[in-house]
């Protein structure tokens, strides 16, 4: 279930980087005095009253250059509104709630006037309360002192509702504004399809994720393009495949970080994160021509933060000038790159023959039934034991880790909890060793395992 999408907008130097550093809890964003200072758009998990949510701090809402090559910005809040409204504009289309950000020393400006009326203009009416949607939070920040906070309420003015009078800096009113966001917040959402099977389709730009759609679907669903960045969006395409319904997530290529565009590119990398968030299994597609670079780590890695299952499909494998080595030199080289994602499958494919292309849905379904296998207590236990009695935990200051018992509390992905005598003793390297042992018995391919450990009671 996806979790809902707030968004911070605002002109710049208003406070929104700080504002979202603080709502995450740590310092994800840049923050400075000079306007213009977030470049790229980030996305973060907060949790508020039980509500969890994502938020994204946008860059980009800048005044345009004045010349070529990185001159300095130029001044005027008429040259904000390009972007102002590009951001504003797709802010309230994808997002559940919107937090407008002003500031109270320089008062109303335009640039404000202008967010406030895109964002007025593009809301709708919720058919069964009455109330625009997305709902939009004006908060005007810095102000500390209680002159700023009478000066908060000349924003008034902008007719986006009462103004909530926060210090971002300081944390002063940010609990007031996070108890209205949580709820104004829609209701969470009824899941999707109870047996359809989500499988996302990720990767950087033209790696040939939308060709391999559309061979999957055997028709021109999706643009295919040679420029990179044709997909802009997210696609779902439900289809159903040897009788199991599936959702085919088409997404829009992740460049690196500093060379994603502001505006409409930026959003379509978020809806691929949100893409990612709401999947069972990723299909990382690489390029065989060009197999590896960080950009692709960067994408299994927010994969595997998500903890969803995945299949590494190498495309393109047709274009490959290949001898009696190369593929095992190919894997070798993929496999110590993502040495992360040691447990997933590659398939080497080509999407514009179809070489083993009827092999990627197979895998992936085959992927997914390894994230809802299960191991039986009994049989979970005699693994831990024989795992302990072939590798000792090591000692830490003449303590030694000891496992009660152990056993799977859920499935999707299979999460196993060890009752130990402190979980502090539970040095990663001895987790990482734990979790082999059980790949040994049970593959669980393409899948990541979650193992927590709990300090066992006197009732354990």
């Amino acid at each position: 279930m996806s979790k809902p999408l707030v968004a911070i907008v605002g002109r710049p130097n208003v406070g929104k980087s700080t504002l979202f550093n603080r709502l995450a809890g740590e310092r994800l964003a840049v923050v400075d005095d000079t306007p213009g200072t977030t470049r790229d758009r980030l996305v973060a998990e907060a949790e508020w009253n039980g509500r969890v949510f994502d938020m994204v701090d946008t860059g980009g809402i800048e005044p345009l250059p004045k010349g070529r090559g990185g001159a300095a910005l130029a001044e005027g809040s008429a040259q904000f509104v390009p972007q102002m409204r590009a951001q504003a504009e797709m802010a309230i289309a994808e997002a559940d709630a919107v937090v407008f950000m002003t500031e109270a020393r320089l008062g109303v400006t335009e640039a404000d006037r202008e967010v406030a009326e895109i964002l007025r203009r593009r809301q709708q009416r919720d058919p069964a309360t009455g109330q625009p949607t997305p709902p939009v939070l004006l908060v005007v920040n810095k102000t500390e002192g209680a002159r700023h906070e009478v000066e908060a309420y000349a924003f008034y003015e902008l007719g986006m509702g009462d103004p909530l009078a926060i210090s971002a800096l300081h944390g002063t009113g940010v609990a007031e504004v996070l108890d209205t966001l949580v709820a104004a917040l829609p209701a969470a959402a009824a899941p999707e399809a109870e047996n359809a099977v989500k499988i996302a389709i990720v990767g950087r730009p033209n790696v040939g994720k939308s060709s391999l759609l559309n061979r999957l679907l055997g028709e021109e669903r999706a643009i295919v393009s040679p420029v990179p960045g044709t997909t802009r969006d997210a696609i779902d395409t439900p289809l159903t495949f040897d009788g199991q319904p599936v959702i085919l997530i088409d997404t829009a290529g992740v460049r690196r970080r500093g060379s994603i565009d502001p505006g409409v590119e930026k959003w379509s990398v978020l809806r691929t994160f949100k893409a990612i968030a709401r999947c069972d299994v990723a299909l990382l597609v690489l390029d065989a021509t060009d197999p590896f670079s960080a950009q692709d780590a960067h994408i299994a890695g927010f994969v595997l933060d998500e903890l969803k299952s995945v299949v590494v499909v190498i495309n393109k494998w047709d274009a490959v000038e290949k001898d009696s080595h190369t593929l095992d030199e190919l894997t070798a080289r993929i496999r110590t790159n993502l040495h992360f994602l040691d447990y997933v499958p590659f398939l080497f494919i080509s999407a514009k023959s179809g070489q083993r292309c009827g092999q990627v849905l197979p895998l992936a379904l085959e992927v997914q039934a390894q994230r809802q296998a299960r191991i039986s207590t009994a049989r979970l236990n005699q693994l831990v034991r024989e795992a302990v009695m072939r590798h000792a935990p090591p000692t830490h200051a003449g303590r030694q880790l000891k496992i009660g018992y152990a056993s799977q509390v859920r499935t999707d992905p299979p999460t196993f909890l060890f009752h130990v005598n402190d979980p502090e003793l539970a040095h990663f390297t001895y987790r990482r060793y734990l979790e082999n042992c059980l790949r040994e018995a049970f593959p669980f391919t393409g899948t990541p395992l979650r193992l927590s450990f709990r300090k066992k009671s006197d009732r354990d």
